[in-house]
């Protein structure tokens, strides 16, 4: 099999991408639901800032320690873990749904929950997707197959979500993901791996924690792409958590609106993730990756200044698609050219940095927000992220040249 869909045909990344797939959709009717819940028990814009924040700290702080695990332990049980694990929080949503029991306090409690389990599935999934394939030169249409995966359910999810919240409630949608765990753990059940040689050799945590953040720090490409991320999921990524707010405030929009909306950006995210997936090799993806921060930014600020259902509709889809356009590459070529028995700790650090950097902004841009309208905080949030994406090009030729001994060490080409 050739082109993007190449890695599905490795038996156990097939299986792996059918779960997967209807974990991905269930998980985002569940956010979507989460959130307008919150917003119609609190009706405050900061209490969905609050909600991702809580949901995501433990990204930032447990993905070192996950990333470490996954580096030393067997994967595959670990991801059976994570997700049926998962099963059982999204039926505690379900219960306390649909008798009328939650509160806020149950959102938070359970979102953190659910943040801890993702801290670990996402390190342990990063390298994982090695044990997955038998061919290491398909391992980019996995990376790339599996973020087309995520982004699919982003386009299905919200949309789903929109629609079985006016029929059903929140209680339907939380039911809907809890039924999908049972396919996702059949699927991990089903795979078959061998334990391959090379993991690395059990150090102390300390130890092993301090050498990969070393690894990582000493090396500026990868340094400058970690930056680059965190950079865009403070500024950008809040849109996401700020969107209940927007709609009602903005457009006095219903849950429908919402889900179309974020559909419409995952939409756009599934795009550029079949482009990526399709493309050969990882050249050219670090100039990639820069302008497409820069147009994140960009059409952030004007989806944030359009009164138009329409042209926010089409300005969404942009952020989406520029969004995905700088993280994904940055998984590319790290996973491309860091050290096999680093992987994990050095893939935790994306998470780390994507998720659980991202409280701080859903926080702050939350706060912001409450105090100027949700508006001028996704305007103020995009303006500054265009040009800090200016900032990092000058950092171009250099990152280039230091990547080029390390992407020729694996026969790749120069992102």
């Amino acid at each position: 099999m050739k082109g993007a869909f190449r890695a599905l045909r490795h038996r156990n990344y097939a299986l792996f991408f059918a779960g997967q797939s209807l974990s991905m959709v269930g998980y985002w009717v569940q956010q979507v639901a989460a959130g307008w819940l919150m917003y119609e028990l609190t009706r405050s814009a900061f209490s969905l800032g609050m909600l991702a924040f809580v949901s995501n700290l433990p990204v930032l702080l447990l993905s070192p320690l996950a990333g470490w695990w996954a580096d030393h332990a067997d994967r595959h049980r670990l991801m059976l873990a994570s997700q049926a694990l998962q099963g059982v929080q999204a039926l505690a949503l379900l219960i306390l749904s649909a008798t009328g029991l939650i509160q806020p306090w149950h959102l938070f409690v359970l979102g953190s929950i659910l943040g801890a389990l993702i801290a670990l599935e996402l390190a342990v999934r990063q390298s994982y997707l090695l044990d997955l394939i038998d061919d290491r030169d398909d391992l980019p249409s996995a990376i790339s197959l599996t973020a087309t995966m995520g982004q699919a359910g982003r386009l299905a999810g919200p949309a789903i979500a929109g629609s079985l919240l006016v029929v059903v409630g929140a209680a339907g949608c939380f039911a809907l993901n809890a039924v999908t765990y049972i396919a996702v753990v059949a699927s991990i059940l089903a795979i078959r791996v061998e334990r391959r040689g090379g993991r690395a050799a059990r150090a102390p945590l300390l130890a092993g924690l301090a050498e990969g953040f070393g690894y990582a720090w000493r090396i500026l490409p990868i340094r400058i792409l970690l930056i680059a991320l965190a950079l865009v999921s403070v500024l950008i990524t809040p849109y996401q958590t700020l969107m209940p707010a927007f709609v009602a405030q903005a457009y006095a929009g219903d849950p429908r609106l919402l889900g179309w909306l974020l559909a419409l950006s995952g939409m756009g995210a599934l795009c550029g993730s079949l482009f990526l997936a399709a493309r050969p090799h990882v050249g050219g993806l670090y100039t990639l990756l820069n302008l497409a921060m820069g147009v994140a930014g960009l059409a952030l600020a004007a989806f944030a200044a359009s009164g138009q259902v329409w042209l926010s509709a089409a300005l969404v889809a942009v952020v989406g698609l520029a969004v995905l356009m700088t993280t994904l590459p940055v998984n590319l070529i790290l996973q491309t050219v860091v050290d096999d028995d680093k992987r994990s700790r050095v893939m935790s650090l994306t998470t780390m940095l994507f998720m659980g950097v991202g409280p701080l902004g859903n926080l702050a841009a939350g706060a912001l927000a409450e105090a100027l309208g949700p508006r001028l905080a996704l305007a103020c949030n995009g303006t500054l992220c265009a040009l800090l994406a200016l900032v990092l090009l000058r950092w171009r030729a250099q990152v280039r040249e230091e990547l080029r001994p390390l992407v020729a060490r694996v026969g790749a080409r120069l992102p």
